[in-house]
């Protein structure tokens, strides 16, 4: 069975990327829509591939066990026992024949069956309180004219660059709505977060607002924020990082099917 291994894992990393990409919305948690046919053609690719390698490797098995039965017939001293042999090999042969390896490399199985079984969730608080608030030096300028109408809905990322780089203080007088995740730092201050990748979530950066007015929910709680921005700090200095929003109202929401915004 050992034989098989290689087989075996192929088609278990395929079947992985295939249950997240093909037949759910589970990929969103690790890269951008835009890669899912890649991931399911890699899905297919690896599956078709380990039925190749089990074919191949059982038909290499055959032609050694037809082999030892020619061998056998022409050793004249073992012709007596030579029904007791064929017995003995139809046991052996499927453990002694082929590429077997290490039987240590099947702990290569795991980390498989653990994305096939339990696929890892989206990043969170934890990778957010990682970032160390590093920010591109966008410029202070002006921006698109906001839509009419209150309240508008915001990512995390426009508003931070509104709030801390827009020269005509677009978000003044507005209310506005953001959705993420609670992050707190030690001293108690809470924050609506989001994680922003360009391609996949070993890329991600962080886009945070500073809630004041409302009582923290729990940490990696989705949550909407609807309120007003509250100005601090020069317009691209330090001071104005990260942007406040005094909250009017906050509500619990589920995880939306894309987690992160778009760089």
């Amino acid at each position: 069975m050992r034989r098989y291994g290689p087989a075996v894992l192929l088609a278990l990393v395929g079947a992985a990327i295939l249950r997240v990409s093909a037949f759910s919305e589970l990929y969103l948690r690790y890269v951008q829509p835009g890669l899912r046919p890649c991931l399911v053609v890699s899905g297919v690719l690896l599956v078709l591939l380990g039925v190749v390698v089990a074919v191949l490797t059982r038909t290499a098995g055959k032609q050694d066990h037809y082999d030892d039965l020619d061998q056998d017939l022409d050793d004249q001293d073992h012709y007596d026992d030579l029904d007791q042999d064929l017995d003995d090999q139809d046991h052996s042969h499927g453990h002694d024949h082929g590429p077997v390896g290490p039987r240590v490399a099947w702990l290569l199985t795991l980390p498989a069956l653990a994305l096939l079984l339990f696929p890892p969730p989206a990043l969170g608080s934890y990778s957010a309180q990682r970032e160390a608030d590093q920010r591109a030096a966008q410029g202070v300028g002006s921006f698109p004219a906001l839509p009419s109408g209150d309240p508008v809905d915001l990512t995390l990322g426009e508003f931070g660059s509104r709030a801390v780089y827009d020269s005509d203080r677009s978000l003044r007088g507005r209310t506005i709505r953001l959705t993420g995740f609670v992050t707190r730092d030690d001293d108690g201050t809470w924050y609506v977060t989001r994680l922003l990748v360009a391609c996949c979530a070993a890329d991600a950066t962080t886009a945070r607002a500073e809630v004041r007015g409302a009582d923290a929910p729990p940490v990696d709680t989705w949550v909407t924020v609807t309120g007003t921005w509250r100005p601090e700090g020069a317009l691209g200095s330090d001071a104005a990082w990260p942007p406040v929003v005094d909250a009017a109202s906050v509500r619990q929401v589920a995880q939306p099917d894309n987690p992160y915004e778009k760089r």
